[in-house]
């Protein structure tokens, strides 16, 4: 009788040709029973399709629909409790599903991980991304959405998912990627399980869409903040089904809205206005963080708000570099321009 795989590996790819060979290598290579690997092609005009025939691995080839469209019918050829979304451009590290594995049970919604950022040629760019502290938790995670909106978890390829927490990216339409909700509403349907631990790559090139590798667009912080807005309304809904009781913050008065609206506006050029900036302070004050997290943001912050338009903006490209952040490259951020 065959073996129930524990957990499914789903790589999506659109376009990706170069990297997703490795990807997929990258999970046979872990040689475990109790995985079942599945990869879409999302309508790929590259060679893609080519390159995920060669390696053997179970896949389809589907008409583009985007992230979430290819993610949700990898779900649907997949049968383990548990889902792993793997990007094409990314790559599980050696013994990485054993780890995982260790951790799995029922009462687990999420496990997340720590990620070694890489550049498009396989160069290190950090180690830990992000660097996550080790637990297993609910309510920790809990408070910590509803106070802020958000909590730290890492990309796409660093979270695997109980299957019914995936089953919601069937409610949202409003959203193509699926680090979203998913992420959010993970702690209100059990435990999530951190792992210290670096058990894969992600790899900045310029195309992520989460912008990181390339100067701040205006463009991506709006987009971004419309997710964020959809994303917490979403998720209102769910948890007045799963913890009537809870309360959920506006979207407005957390830092991450603050930060993105305030991004957005110094890309553009555009000064932000006193109150604003107030209320921005106000959010970052009340941020479930340790006071010295808020001492230095809040720093960071008023720097930017001070300086001169052009020197801002270097200050801000700074925060949203990827890398280990000195002192002396702070100063080379502060000092440009000038």
């Amino acid at each position: 009788m065959e073996k129930e795989p524990r957990i499914a590996v789903v790589i999506t790819c659109f376009n990706y040709e170069t990297y997703v060979g490795k990807a997929i290598r990258s999970v046979l290579d872990q040689k475990t029973a109790d995985c079942e690997l599945v990869v879409i092609d999302d309508g790929s005009t590259d060679r893609s399709w080519d390159v995920i025939q060669e390696t053997g691995a179970r896949a389809y080839r589907i008409a583009n629909g985007g992230q979430r469209s290819a993610c949700l019918y990898g779900l649907g050829q997949t049968r383990a409790p548990f889902v792993l979304f793997l990007d094409a451009d990314d790559e599980l590290a050696p013994g990485a599903l054993a780890r995982i594995l260790q951790v799995l049970d029922p009462n687990v919604a999420k496990v997340q991980f720590c990620l070694t950022c890489i550049d498009a040629t396989g160069r290190v760019i950090t180690e830990r991304y992000p660097a996550l502290e080790a637990f297993r938790s609910q309510d920790k995670v809990v408070d910590e959405i509803l106070r802020s909106g958000v909590y730290q978890t890492p990309p796409t390829s660093g979270n695997v998912f109980r299957r019914d927490v995936c089953e919601v990216l069937h409610h949202c339409a409003y959203d193509n990627a699926v680090d979203g909700v998913i992420l959010l509403v993970a702690p209100f349907m059990g435990d999530v399980v951190s792992l210290s631990e670096t058990l894969g790559l992600y790899r900045v090139h310029g195309q992520n869409d989460s912008g990181l590798g390339r100067a701040p667009r205006a463009e991506t912080f709006e987009r971004d903040l419309r997710r964020f807005e959809l994303r917490l309304a979403h998720l209102r809904r769910l948890v007045g089904q799963l913890r009537p009781e809870a309360v959920l913050i506006e979207a407005e008065r957390t830092y991450y809205f603050r930060f993105m609206d305030f991004s957005a506006a110094l890309v553009r050029g555009t000064r932000y206005g006193s109150r604003g900036f107030l209320d921005l302070l106000r959010a970052i004050l009340t941020e479930p963080r340790p006071l010295k997290w808020k001492v230095a943001t809040a720093l960071f912050f008023v720097a930017m708000f001070l300086a001169p338009l052009r020197q801002a903006q270097a200050l801000l490209a700074f925060r949203f570099s990827v890398g280990q952040r000195s002192a002396r490259r702070f100063l080379r951020a502060a000092n440009a321009s000038q």
